[in-house]
């Protein structure tokens, strides 16, 4: 499967006001392995940057005016994101903006481009419900290095957010299990596929007494509700 680990970086918040994408990056992972492939552009929003955007990313106005304009790198975008699997982290964000400047260039929005949206931050609060969930939150609970990210950059983030998906979605690209015959050797061992031989241990009677001991013991604690000894009967 190909995915792109889409951001965003805006001169404001609200995309019907007028708001534009100042930066956008592209990180491409393959098979669930990061490329190296990416795409990046700082962009020439033709307006002015709000105050408490700037204060998120660091970009003014007087910094991009020499960069390119959108409609100059949409078809170069469209190219390396067309047919995979976009993720985003608070995607209804991302692709509002993307909505409007692709509106301005009169092409299909990313829904046409994109095979599905998946938005990180939809899973993270499936997973981690009550808890914050914004990027640099998610790369302290999985161990992603974030102490570079001292502003928001789309390229920096998409990076971090593509290392924050791997581990939140980590065996989970398959929703079928598949288990290989067990292949037994003579010495009482057993290999499944190529994995090294595993030891297959037998309890002895005293075991056998003592873990039912502890099942009964479970059984006067839970009242009656021990599944395990009531399996066993």
């Amino acid at each position: 499967m190909r995915q792109i680990i889409l951001d965003t970086e805006t001169t404001g918040l609200d995309p019907q006001l007028g708001h534009r994408i100042i930066e956008v990056a592209a990180v491409e992972v393959v098979d669930r392995r990061p490329t190296g492939r990416h795409l990046h552009f700082y962009l020439n929003p033709e307006r002015e940057i709000d105050a408490g955007a700037t204060d998120v990313h660091g970009m003014t106005w007087e910094m991009l005016r020499g960069k390119a304009r959108f409609a100059d790198i949409v078809e170069e975008l469209v190219e390396f994101a067309r047919g995979a699997q976009w993720v985003i982290h608070n995607a209804p964000f991302d692709v509002a903006f993307l909505d409007e400047e692709f509106k301005r260039v009169d092409l299909p929005g990313p829904l046409a481009v994109a095979a599905e949206i998946v938005d990180t931050l939809a899973l993270a609060r499936e997973r981690f419900p009550g808890k914050k969930n914004n990027l640099d939150s998610l790369c302290e609970r999985f161990g992603v290095a974030n102490a570079h990210r001292t502003l928001h950059g789309a390229l920096l983030d998409a990076q971090l957010l593509a290392e924050v998906y791997l581990a939140m979605t980590r065996g989970q690209e398959s929703l079928t299990i598949e288990i290989a015959s067990p292949a037994y050797a003579t010495d009482g061992t057993y290999a499944i596929g190529t994995l090294a031989p595993v030891l297959v241990l037998i309890p002895s009677a005293e075991e056998l007494a003592a873990h039912h001991a502890y099942l009964q013991e479970l059984e006067r604690e839970s009242r009656g509700a021990c599944l395990w000894l009531a399996l066993a009967a």
